[in-house]
C-alpha cells in the first residue's frame, strides 16, 4: 500500500501496515481514503508499545491523518457533530489534560479520556453556530450576536478547531452555550489512546464500551498503575494483538536524555554507574545538569520528582518556606495537584459537570486567586483547551510528620487540591515538561531496597520515567538543599483563557 509523505522505519511501516488491517475491517479504507460499512463486529484491541523515541506519536500522528484522508470525522470532546449513517468517527485519547496537551503541541487534536466518556450539552440556539462551524449548516442569525462576533468565532475556529473557544470568541460565556454533561449514548468507531500504560483495567472496560476498535499507544518500560501488580492493560493481549516499535530514529539519537533513559535497560548497569553515566553526560551536554541543590525557581511550574510520600511533602513545605508562604492562605502562582472531588451522590451530575471540565485526579493547576464566593479557588488548569475556571475548592497542605493536613480554605465540598510543587514519579507519568528536576536520593534509596516490579528493579523503571519526563533539560539532584527563589511567585505567565467558566459545587458552605 501506499504510505503517507514520511519516512518511516521498518516497525513503523509494519505497525501502520496491521493497523490499516483493523481499520479496514472497522469501514475504513486507509489504502484508498474512503469509508464504507463496517464488515467487523467489533471488539478489536491492538497495542503499539515501544520506549522512549520509538516514533509512537509518530505513527500515531501519520495513522491520524490518513484517517481524516478518508473521511473519518475527528471527535474532539468539546463539541461532537450530529452522526450520519455513511461517516466514521475517531477519537484521540488520553488519560490526563497534560498528556492530552502534549499531543496536541506536536498537531494532533487529543482530548482526555474523560471528555469523550461524558459529553457537553449545548444550548440549542448555540448549537446552531457550533453545527455551522462544523461545516454541517448554515451560517446563523443568533439574537444578542452580532455579524462581527460570528466573524470572530470562525477566524477562531478556523486556527483552533475548538468550539468552546470559538463561541467564547463571540463574546459568549461557557454557563451561557453548555448547559450541562451526560454519559455517552452513542459508541464512536474508533478510538487511539496514548500513554495507554496509565490505564486501568476499569478504564479499558469503559473505553470498550465505546468503541468497537481500540489501538493502543503505551511504554512498556513505564511504571504500571498502582493496583495491578505491575501489569499494564495491554500485557494480556495475544501476541498477533502486540506489535513493537524497537529502533530509536535518528532525530532523536543525539539526545542525551534518552540516551541515558535507554542505558537503564542494560543489566550492567547499577545505581552507581548509571549516576557516573549522568555525571559524564552532564559535562558534555547543557541538556542534562548535574544539580548539588534543587532549583526553587522551576518548582512553580515543573514538580521535582521523587519517589517517596515523605519527600514529597518535605519538599512542599521547604518551596512554601522560602517563598513566604502564609500558613493561613495560597500565593497567586502555587501549583496545585488535584486529589478528585468530593461530593455526596446526590450531587453525580455536578461530579460530572466538574471532571468534564478538566478537575479529574492527577489534573495539574496553577492558584491565580480567591474566587467571587468564600470557598472558591481561581485556577488555571494545565494543559486544559479552556483552562481559566473557578471552582469550590478543598485546598490540602500536607506537613511533614502529621497524619491530617492542614486546610488553608476550604468550600463545605468541591474539587480536592493536594501542593504541586513536587509529585511522585508515579503521578507524573503522562506529563513531560521542558526542565525536570529529579531527586536521586530517592532513586537511590529504590536502588537499596532492592524491589522488583514485573521483572525490572524498581529503582530502574522510576529512573526510566523521571528521565523522559524532560523535554529539554535533565536536572539530576544529587543533594538535599534547595535554592533560595531569584523572583517572587505570581500567574503573570499564564494568560487568561477566551473562556471564564464558573463551577460551583451545590448548597456550599464557606469554608
Amino acid at each position: 500500500m501506499s504510505l503517507p509523505a514520511l519516512t518511516f522505519s521498518d516497525d513503523q511501516a509494519v505497525a501502520f501496515d496491521r493497523v490499516s488491517e483493523i481499520l479496514h475491517s472497522a469501514g475504513v479504507d486507509l489504502a484508498n481514503s474512503r469509508t464504507r460499512p463496517a464488515r467487523g463486529n467489533g471488539g478489536q484491541v491492538l497495542a503499539v508499545t515501544g520506549k522512549a523515541g520509538s516514533g509512537k506519536t509518530m505513527l500515531l500522528s501519520a495513522l491520524t491523518d490518513a484517517c481524516e484522508a478518508a473521511g473519518v470525522r475527528v471527535v474532539s470532546g468539546d463539541y461532537e457533530p450530529r452522526k450520519t449513517r455513511e461517516s466514521r468517527s475517531l477519537a484521540i485519547l488520553a488519560p490526563t489534560n497534560k498528556a492530552a496537551s502534549v499531543l496536541r503541541l506536536r498537531g494532533v487534536a487529543a482530548t482526555t479520556i474523560h471528555r469523550v466518556l461524558y459529553t457537553p450539552v449545548y444550548h440549542p440556539e448555540y448549537e446552531k453556530i457550533a453545527e455551522w462551524l462544523a461545516g454541517n449548516g448554515e451560517r446563523p442569525e443568533i439574537d444578542g450576536l452580532t455579524e462581527a462576533a460570528l466573524d470572530r468565532a470562525e477566524a477562531f475556529y478556523v486556527n483552533n478547531k475548538s468550539v468552546p473557544g470559538a463561541l467564547a470568541a463571540a463574546g459568549l460565556r461557557g454557563s451561557d452555550f453548555i448547559t450541562g454533561w451526560k454519559r455517552r449514548d452513542d459508541p464512536l468507531d474508533l478510538g487511539f489512546i496514548d500513554e495507554s500504560s496509565m490505564l486501568d483495567e476499569k478504564q479499558l472496560d469503559d473505553l470498550r464500551e465505546i468503541f468497537p476498535t481500540l489501538v493502543l499507544f503505551g511504554d512498556p518500560a513505564q511504571l504500571a498503575p498502582v493496583g495491578q501488580s505491575g501489569k499494564m492493560v495491554f500485557d494480556d493481549l495475544p501476541a498477533p494483538a502486540r506489535l513493537e516499535l524497537s529502533r530509536i530514529h535518528r532525530q532523536e539519537a543525539d539526545n542525551p536524555i534518552l540516551d541515558l533513559a535507554h542505558a537503564l535497560a542494560d543489566p550492567e548497569v547499577d545505581f552507581y554507574r548509571f549516576e557516573q553515566m549522568v555525571e559524564q553526560a552532564a559535562k558534555t551536554d547543557d541538556r542534562v545538569r548535574w544539580s548539588q541543590r534543587v532549583e526553587v525557581d522551576l518548582m512553580a511550574r515543573s514538580p521535582v520528582l521523587v519517589w517517596r510520600n515523605a519527600t514529597r511533602i518535605r519538599l512542599i513545605n521547604a518551596f512554601r518556606a522560602v517563598h513566604d508562604a502564609p500558613e493561613t492562605e495560597l500565593l497567586p502562582g502555587e501549583p496545585l495537584v488535584c486529589d478528585g472531588i468530593e461530593l455526596p451522590l446526590k450531587h453525580r451530575k455536578k461530579r460530572l459537570d466538574l471532571e468534564a471540565r478538566g478537575l479529574i485526579k492527577g489534573a495539574q493547576a496553577v492558584y491565580l486567586g480567591p474566587g467571587s464566593k468564600p470557598g472558591f479557588s481561581r485556577l488555571h488548569l494545565v494543559g486544559a483547551e479552556n483552562p481559566q475556571v473557578s471552582a469550590a475548592s478543598i485546598v490540602k497542605i500536607e506537613k511533614p510528620g502529621e497524619e491530617e493536613p492542614f486546610i488553608p480554605f476550604a468550600a463545605g465540598m468541591g474539587a480536592t487540591f493536594l501542593h504541586g510543587a513536587a509529585v511522585t514519579i508515579h503521578k507524573a507519568q503522562g506529563s513531560q515538561w521542558p526542565d525536570v528536576q529529579v531527586f536521586a536520593p530517592d532513586i537511590f534509596a529504590a536502588f537499596r531496597m532492592g524491589r522488583m516490579e514485573a521483572g525490572q528493579p524498581l529503582w530502574k523503571r522510576l529512573a526510566y520515567v523521571a528521565v523522559t519526563r524532560a523535554e529539554q533539560r535533565l536536572h539530576w539532584v544529587v543533594r538535599n538543599r534547595m535554592s533560595r527563589p531569584e523572583r517572587a511567585l505570581d500567574a503573570s505567565d499564564l494568560r487568561a483563557a477566551p473562556a471564564k467558566l464558573e463551577l460551583t459545587a451545590p448548597d456550599a458552605e464557606p469554608g
